[in-house]
């Protein structure tokens, strides 16, 4: 299942860089994925958002419904 997180947030990170962000994967804990969102992305008011509506909905569509992003400092 780590593979395919990797590779699902590899796809996000393409789209978040259109925009001058990224996102940088910090940990894996079970069904909890943590990541950093850096550039534009880490200082945008809308990053909890981009989190919970973008990246998580994607990993759970993509690899597992059960998992549960959270953010980085």
């Amino acid at each position: 299942m780590e593979e395919q997180i990797k590779e699902a947030l590899e796809e996000i990170r393409g789209m978040l860089q259109a925009d001058g962000g990224d996102l940088e994967l910090v940990a894996i804990e079970g069904l909890t994925v943590k990541v950093r969102l850096t550039g534009a992305c880490g200082s945008c008011p809308h990053a909890m958002i981009t989190l919970k509506q973008g990246v998580e909905e994607f990993l759970k569509e993509k690899v597992d419904p059960k998992i549960i992003v959270e953010r980085a400092e």
